[in-house]
């Protein structure tokens, strides 16, 4: 067998059906889009949505809410989970490499939810102001973000 040999299996390939073609195709005169109207026409057909000049749905209803396009981008993690990591100094390597946020984080901070009772130091990771009291009180520091 060669590259040049290559061919699909026998039946795999079906001939495009060509419409238009005369009367014995079946297809002919009017192609199969029927008789008149904007369907038939080239180039009628318009964009997804369009309700024949009503006001459409999408604009009829009422805008709400917001969708953060960086939100993937930005880890939270527990003032509980800082308890448990092994090293006092926390940054986002060492975040990502407890699985305590995504890879493909940029940033993190730190929230006030859980208890922490032991020295850490954050750098180059953000904190909640609770949160920044809370690691405070247990004796460790926050380094700010640039």
């Amino acid at each position: 067998m060669e590259l040049n040999n290559l061919k699909p299996a026998e039946g795999a390939k079906h001939a495009k059906r060509r419409v238009g073609r005369g009367i014995g195709s079946g297809l002919g005169k009017t192609a199969g889009r029927g008789h008149k109207g904007q369907k038939s026409r080239s180039g009628g057909f318009h964009k997804v949505g369009f309700e024949g000049g009503q006001m459409p749905l999408q604009r009829r209803l009422p805008k709400r809410g917001f969708k953060s396009l960086t939100r993937r981008f930005v880890g939270e993690v527990r003032l509980s989970d800082l308890q448990g990591l092994p090293v006092d100094e926390i940054d986002l390597l060492v975040l990502k490499q407890a699985g305590l946020i995504s890879e493909l984080s940029l940033s993190a901070k730190v929230i006030a939810t859980g208890e922490l009772s032991r020295k850490v130091t954050l750098k180059g990771v953000g904190a909640t102001k609770g949160a920044r009291a809370a690691i405070e009180a247990a004796g460790g520091s926050v380094a700010d973000v640039a």
